[in-house]
């Protein structure tokens, strides 16, 4: 170890003074008598992490003031798990105007801050997020806005939540800092009240560490069962409304909030300098909250499609379709009464009346009890009815629902009874599947190169489902490769067996309620989907030959409906067809068949392979539904790239066309 590493380590290593000398004493070194605010407080935080820097550098003055400088000292003795009534007491005596001032903007630097990877000498680096004397010290800055009653509290404290309890780079089974994430819930849970249900949904609906999603529920029961509502009920009854309007917009003072969060002024973008900034800023911060809870009420109601939640009518008016947010995303769903007719909502004379393809009409009673329609329990006539209706009228729902992928036993998996191999053998971009499972409720994969003998070569991914079963899904890692990786980190994994318990034991998937497994198998099929190696613009090797251009998935195949809708309305339509596998493009240099499953591209007449990496542009083309993934999307930016071949001008493509 040189100089250099030398003083990195005693940096970071050296004891902080308050360790030493204890709280009591340095009150009194750094009392109002001092004339260095910025040292006071540089001894609390440190400056081990960026975040701790950055408050150093914008809040120590305010932080280091002798109106704030008790109560910052009072912080960092947040050590205990949650605070006791001494801590509390001791708090509210410290707990000064200019800190409850200053405590807002602490929280917001929280909020915005991500890890950074840091270089700790010439041969190691670490990613961090926060220090522990900055955690502890900031859990004592949430702790205390149990005192404070300011309308930014519940948000802000929901804005820490989700950055804290979700993983490196926003998603993952892991939490930033469940210290913070915790302590935060904590508040929120203490606070009760309907309005912290909106920011515990807004955590359910990122965080995926089994720890902190237990308090988030923990925190909803309690909360519900103080209003006489379960957690679902406690949700939908609590989403704001922002003061949106029916039409799903606010208008003050010539300035006008979209559901989107597009800020207009009198129908412009630009706003002048003449509005009241105060107004604007207040805008700016609802959207910014808007965007967020329309994300969480999106999460929410596709679950809800997949467990199949019964609500009755009366709810469903109340709570989704007149809500002006929620409102958004439950207007273009079709909602079926339970045992009967099913249709998308239309108000007709001031009532919610459900219509079908047909234009038949039926106004459910309040108490008539309605599901979310899923195409698993309907014919194969009723489903085509709902996508050309969708297509033909320009309708776009926000999630898959009408053109759902459909996963029925196939004879292997009548064979194997309690397992099914339908998406095993993939190899997947590791983080990237990762990520995309903590997004849809999995958690528990973990794989490293790191400690073969503890296990790290194998791992599981697990997801509580209905009636309480579990799904579970295998990995291992590709040994080959282990060499390219380097520092123990994982790039590709291997997927394997999916099953299915209950109480511990292997139940039949014959047995597993057909939509239940039907939307576990969707979850991996999207893995798949979009993080296997078989995407890889410039791949090799058996696999990525036999992904980028083999049979379709469920995922793949339902793309291929799609295109059938879609294809007459293009104006490349005369260009196109779809045979098998493919969809066929004819320019004017070559003919091009486009894998539907992968994107991937064959030249006639000799199958020569065409590397096209999408970017991020592209033709806008209406599609029934926002796609996971956006294959769609890129199968049709490269048909209409091709069909004018020659005006193509990328020479990385012409040298590969000519």
């Amino acid at each position: 170890m040189d100089a250099q590493d030398d003083h990195v380590w005693l940096r970071r290593y050296r004891p902080r003074a308050s360790d030493l000398i204890g709280e009591r004493v340095l009150v009194t070194l750094t009392g109002p008598g001092t004339d260095d605010p910025a040292g006071a407080v540089r001894d609390v935080l440190g400056e081990e992490d960026p975040l701790a820097a950055r408050l150093l550098g914008g809040l120590a003055p305010r932080l280091g003031c002798p109106q704030v400088r008790p109560l910052l000292l009072h912080w960092a003795t947040a050590v205990e798990s949650r605070p006791g009534l001494r801590w509390m007491w001791e708090a509210k005596e410290l707990l000064t105007e200019e800190a409850v001032e200053v405590i807002p903007d602490v929280l917001r630097e929280l909020a915005a801050h991500r890890e950074t990877a840091i270089r700790r000498s010439r041969a190691y680096s670490e990613t961090v997020f926060l220090r522990k004397s900055t955690a502890t010290t900031l859990r004592g800055v949430v702790w205390t806005c149990e005192l404070i009653d300011e309308p930014w509290v519940v948000p802000l404290l929901g804005d820490v939540a989700v950055t804290t309890g979700t993983g490196i780079g926003g998603s993952g089974a892991h939490a930033r800092s469940e210290l913070l994430a915790n302590a935060a819930i904590g508040v929120l849970a203490r606070h009760g009240g309907l309005e912290v249900v909106a920011q515990l949904a807004r955590v359910q609906a990122k965080a995926r560490k089994k720890t902190i999603l237990t308090a988030v529920n923990r925190t909803l029961a309690e909360v519900g069962e103080r209003a006489g509502l379960s957690p679902e009920q406690l949700l939908e009854r609590s989403v704001p409304t922002f003061g949106l309007g029916p039409d799903g917009t606010r208008t003050e003072q010539g300035l006008c909030l979209s559901l989107d969060g597009r800020i207009t002024f009198e129908g412009r973008r630009t706003i002048p300098k003449s509005v009241d900034r105060e107004l604007l800023a207040e805008f700016r911060a609802t959207a910014k909250q808007l965007r967020k809870v329309l994300a969480a009420e999106r999460f929410r109601i596709e679950r809800a499609l997949a467990t199949e939640r019964v609500w009755p009518w009366r709810d469903v008016c109340a709570y989704y379709l007149d809500h002006p947010v929620t409102g958004a995303s439950a207007r273009n769903l079709i909602w079926k009464v339970l045992d009967g007719p099913a249709g998308l909502p239309v108000r007709m004379d001031g009532e919610w009346e459900l219509t079908d393809p047909a234009g038949r009409r039926v106004r459910p009673s309040p108490g008539t009890p309605v599901v979310l329609w899923h195409p698993l329990a309907h014919s194969a006539e009723e489903v085509r009815g709902w996508r050309d209706h969708l297509v033909a009228n320009d309708l776009r729902q926000p999630f898959k629902q009408a053109f759902r992928e459909v996963y029925l036993l196939t004879p292997a998996e009548e064979r194997t009874r309690d397992h099914s191999r339908r998406f095993a053998r993939h190899l997947l971009r590791y983080g990237q599947a990762k990520a995309l499972l903590s997004e849809r409720g999995w958690t528990g994969l973990s794989l490293g190169h790191w400690g073969w003998l503890y296990g790290s070569g194998v791992s599981e991914a697990t997801k509580e489902l209905p009636g309480g079963l579990t799904a579970h899904w295998d990995f291992h890692l590709d040994e080959d490769s282990i060499d390219r990786d380097g520092g123990g980190t994982v790039s590709i994994c291997v997927s394997g067996d999916l099953h299915v318990t209950a109480e511990g034991r292997r139940v039949p998937l014959a047995e597993v309620p057909p939509l239940t497994l039907s939307e576990a198998l969707r979850d991996a099929d999207l893995a798949v989907g979009v993080t296997s190696t078989g995407l890889d613009p410039e791949g090799h090797g058996e696999y990525w030959q036999s992904y980028g251009f083999g049979e379709l998935s469920e995922t793949a195949e339902m793309r291929r409906d799609v295109l059938a809708r879609l294809l007459p309305r293009l104006a490349i339509a005369g260009r196109c067809t779809l045979s098998g596998r493919f969809l066929r493009v004819e320019g004017d240099l070559r003919a091009y068949r486009i894998h539907l499953g992968s994107g991937n591209i064959l030249m006639e007449p000799n199958d020569a392979y065409l590397c096209i990496v999408p970017g991020g542009g592209g033709d806008q083309v209406f599609l029934p539904f926002e796609e996971d993934g956006g294959m769609l999307s890129v199968i049709l930016s490269k048909a209409f790239l091709l069909a004018a071949d020659t005006a193509i001008t990328d020479p990385s493509i012409t040298r590969q066309l000519r």
